[in-house]
């Protein structure tokens, strides 16, 4: 696990120093040895172009796997805890360990407005705006089609990229794998979640439109290149806490409910690694590989959700579902190849 959880974080920007961990945390042993691990990497700068591509793959394979696994523990916290607290409670603990991480690095939250402006737009287009119209929309769209329509967010950070950004260099063979790899997302689910498609226009457009918010956000998500990640992780699950907190507050009314210990592990699992570890991962991968090939775990977690269906509940694996992993896979693989010096594979 020490290779794993060193693996977290990025070399830190030559710009930040490097200080001793405070021992105030230390008293906290579970959560040191989460925030130690995370924090050993040396502080070097990236240079993408001399990135270890195999380590950077696995971590993509790490993240995909720790987003797939979320739902497992957000049915178990649904059990007994509204969609809006348990949200709260997520984006809450995650800002929490985050902040330890910053803190035991030395490193300090940036004061400026921009800086903030920033995280407050990733907050609304990577986690509290698109969760919101996943929300409304899965209400009146059935669950296997909202999965298919909100795994196409590597088809709009290609389309953003070509038309708007131009921030990455584009060719035919990532186009070609996003809808590859959709393809095998649509397999793994049913070709039959297809069927209501064009029904409730409105909650698929705004399906979509939330798919499309995630691929805005790996583009945007290059802006914090200048700061650590775990930097970034936290200044945006703090904006997220500064909305969804109240929310929660004027929704649900928090103080009425009675969860169970068995739903609050699970929010509380689903915020350190659900979340703060995976946006470490994250905004670590939009850096190194880019913003196509970080969102490209969309479609590995269909995958991760397979496997652990097999596992945990003995869940059967038919040959259409199989053949829709390894074509997800294999759109993957496009996606991520990389391209050649005269660039246009």
């Amino acid at each position: 696990m020490n290779s794993v959880f060193s693996s977290l974080q990025e070399p830190v920007p030559a710009s930040y120093d490097s200080s001793t961990a405070n021992e105030a945390i230390k008293k906290i042993p579970w959560l040191c040895c989460i925030i130690s691990r995370v924090s050993q990497a040396e502080a070097k700068t990236i240079s993408v172009q001399h990135i270890n591509r195999s380590k950077e793959y696995l971590l993509l394979l790490l993240l995909a796997s720790l987003w797939g696994s979320s739902y497992l523990f957000i049915r178990i916290g649904l059990e007994t805890i509204p969609p809006t607290t348990l949200v709260a409670i997520r984006v809450s603990v995650a800002a929490l360990v985050l902040l330890l991480v910053i803190w035991r690095q030395g490193y300090r939250l940036p004061m400026d407005k921009e800086n903030w402006k920033n995280f407050v737009i990733q907050s609304f287009f990577n986690s509290f705006g698109a969760w919101m119209l996943v929300a409304w929309g899965q209400q009146y769209v059935e669950s296997g089609l909202a999965a298919v329509l909100n795994s196409t967010s590597p088809i709009f950070v290609f389309l953003l990229t070509w038309l708007v950004t131009r921030h990455e260099t584009v060719s035919r063979r990532k186009i070609i794998g996003a809808f590859i790899g959709l393809a095998g997302v649509i397999l793994i689910i049913g070709i039959d979640a297809l069927q209501s498609l064009g029904q409730q226009v409105i909650a698929q457009l705004a399906l979509l439109l939330s798919a499309m918010f995630y691929g805005y956000a790996a583009i945007i998500g290059k802006r914090f290149a200048a700061l650590p990640s775990t930097v970034t992780a936290a200044g945006v699950m703090i904006a997220a806490t500064c909305v969804l907190v109240p929310a929660s507050l004027v929704v649900d009314q928090p103080w009425t409910l009675s969860p169970s210990l068995k739903s609050l592990a699970a929010v509380i699992i689903l915020g350190i690694f659900g979340t703060a570890v995976a946006l470490l991962l994250y905004f670590r991968l939009i850096n190194t590989l880019g913003s196509m090939n970080a969102a490209s775990q969309s479609y590995l977690r269909m995958g991760i959700g397979v496997l652990l269906g097999m596992i945990i509940f003995g869940e059967q694996l038919s040959f259409v579902v199989a053949l829709g992993v390894v074509i997800a896979i294999l759109g993957v693989a496009l996606i991520n190849m990389p391209t050649r010096a005269r660039g246009t594979d």
